[in-house]
């Protein structure tokens, strides 16, 4: 019998993996690093997108793109996918959520099906299956499905929208200035460190584990930094402001034209106007690093809370981003494209069963995707899943050195640009803006929808810099991947609505049921 009881899933929004010191980065995060002695660190972690809304509901739903739908923010998942919650739902528990989800409520199936958005079933399926502690997304001014303005005002941060004026705002020589803007990211947020957003989340994660005594529980806490407004209260502002960000990089081809077309047209993006500055980068980027640091502190008192309360010894912790960000590297802001830097994710499992006691502190090299963590929390306490429906695998076999299951050779990620203005810039259509990413070992390919693939030789060019979609030398292996893409494409879970066990028992039954076709 597993030890698992409860199930921290923890996630951040826009964390690159590479800056953090228990990855080699410059960010010195502690609390990270103790995580990642409790558990496994998995140093080949891909996201099935690039864009917090799609990756998120891959991670929500153990299935990718292609199959959710969801292609970018704001595309409403359908509710006829399951959810994490759904499963969770079924077994008599409840999957809890403080923080962002970016899941946005399939409002015209509500109104055919006839389901009250704001009725026990509706609020679920509008919160992606989780009941909401605090639903904070954190890109505009919360709402009333979060409590985060009326904490502020309670404090004294007077104003009908404390978000805005306080934190992502600054002062600078007595004059009020937006976070929103990227030249103000040196100066400290007008909100003290202790009622800042990551605080916030997790004073609310911390309050209700507490009150759930001895019950078993499950709490997604998915805080909404390192992503931007960059802006940071003190003192995280100024901790990396002079010291090593690290060097901005940049390869032969970029910004050339034997750069990729999609590539080019995002650099007529603002964020890609301004990161392409050296120094616009190394600015923002200590505020950024700020920011993690602070998200690691807070990562601290979560973790001593836990032991002070002994649910270490009985809680799945699962650590991870959505995606990462460019910082500057490659002339880009922001994220999106299928560089490591945005696809290749921070991914730290903690299991308390003795039985994972030989690979605690362990790195483990293979492949994982974020499709995988809605089977790895249903095999934990094991719930039952959908086999027929979740694409990804439990990774509780690697945790606890079991054999089975043969480790992935690939991972897989798609974009759906129709958003943006590079589909305006390369006058495509917007239903003409997708793209798909095999990514083995050795080799990474992109197909582009209506212009030639990408083509990255890894053990050669481990940092991506020179793209071969173009080379005639390399014919042979952009067929042989774009065959493993396609196969990958074909074999997507697609027949949701019943099992394979259904399936199979109905197989050759039809003369059972009076059916009697070709029959001499």
């Amino acid at each position: 019998m597993s030890a698992v009881r409860n199930v921290l899933f923890i996630m951040c929004d826009q964390l690159r993996r590479d800056f953090l010191s228990c990855y080699g980065g410059r960010v010195h995060a502690p609390h990270l690093e103790r995580l990642a002695r409790r558990g496994v660190r998995f140093d080949h972690a891909y996201v099935q997108s690039g864009v917090c809304g799609p990756s998120r509901m891959s991670y929500y739903t153990g299935r990718y793109v292609a199959s959710h739908g969801a292609t970018w923010n704001n595309v409403p998942l359908s509710i006829a996918e399951h959810t994490l919650g759904d499963y969770l739902g079924a077994a008599g528990r409840t999957a809890t959520l403080a923080g962002k989800t970016h899941v946005v409520p399939d409002t015209e199936a509500f109104e055919r099906c006839g389901i009250e958005v704001e009725s026990e079933r509706g609020a679920l399926l509008r919160d992606g299956g989780f009941v909401s502690i605090d639903r904070y997304d954190g890109h505009l001014p919360p709402g009333r499905e979060s409590g985060y303005a009326d904490y502020l005002r309670a404090r004294g941060y007077a104003s009908a929208d404390p978000w805005t004026d306080y934190v992502i705002a600054a002062e600078d020589g007595g004059r009020v200035v937006s976070g929103w803007n990227m030249r103000h990211a040196h100066l400290p947020s007008r909100v003290q460190e202790e009622h800042s957003e990551t605080a916030y989340l997790t004073d609310r994660a911390l309050e209700w584990i507490r009150a759930q005594g001895e019950s078993p529980w499950v709490l997604h806490l998915s805080y909404v930094k390192p992503h931007w407004p960059y802006v940071a209260p003190a003192p995280y502002h100024a901790l990396y402001r002079d010291g090593d960000v690290g060097p901005i990089v940049r390869g032969p081809q970029d910004a050339t034209p034997a750069e990729h077309p999609v590539m080019r047209a995002y650099r007529q993006h603002d964020e890609a106007l301004s990161f392409a500055r050296e120094d616009v980068a190394r600015h923002v980027r200590a505020t950024y690093m700020g920011l993690i640091a602070q998200v690691d502190h807070h990562l601290g008192r979560l973790q001593d809370a836990l032991e002070a309360q002994g649910r270490m010894e009985d809680t799945l912790i699962v650590f991870t981003s959505d995606h990462g960000e460019f910082s500057g590297d490659r002339g880009l802001g922001e994220k999106e494209l299928f560089h490591d830097e945005i696809l290749r994710v921070p991914f730290i499992v903690c299991d308390p069963d003795p039985r994972a006691g030989a690979t605690r502190g362990s790195v483990d090299a293979r492949f994982v995707e974020g499709v995988d963590v809605v089977p790895t929390i249903l095999d934990a306490l094991g719930v039952p899943g959908a086999p027929h429906r979740i694409e990804g695998a439990s990774l509780l076999p690697r945790l606890r050195g079991e054999t089975g299951g043969g480790p992935r050779d690939a991972v897989f990620a798609e974009l759906d640009y129709g958003f943006r203005r590079a589909r305006r810039v390369l006058r495509r259509g917007a239903g003409e803006c997708r793209a798909f990413m095999v990514r083995t070992a050795e080799w990474k390919y992109v197909h582009w929808e209506g212009f030639r693939p990408q083509l990255f030789d890894l053990v050669a060019d481990p940092r991506e810099f020179c793209d071969l979609g173009a080379d005639p030398r390399r014919c042979a292996e952009r067929t042989r991947l774009a065959e493993r893409l396609f196969d990958w494409l074909a074999t997507r879970k697609r027949r949701t609505t019943l099992s394979d066990a259904t399936v199979a028992a109905r197989t050759d039954t039809h003369r059972q049921r009076g059916i009697h076709i070709g029959i001499w």
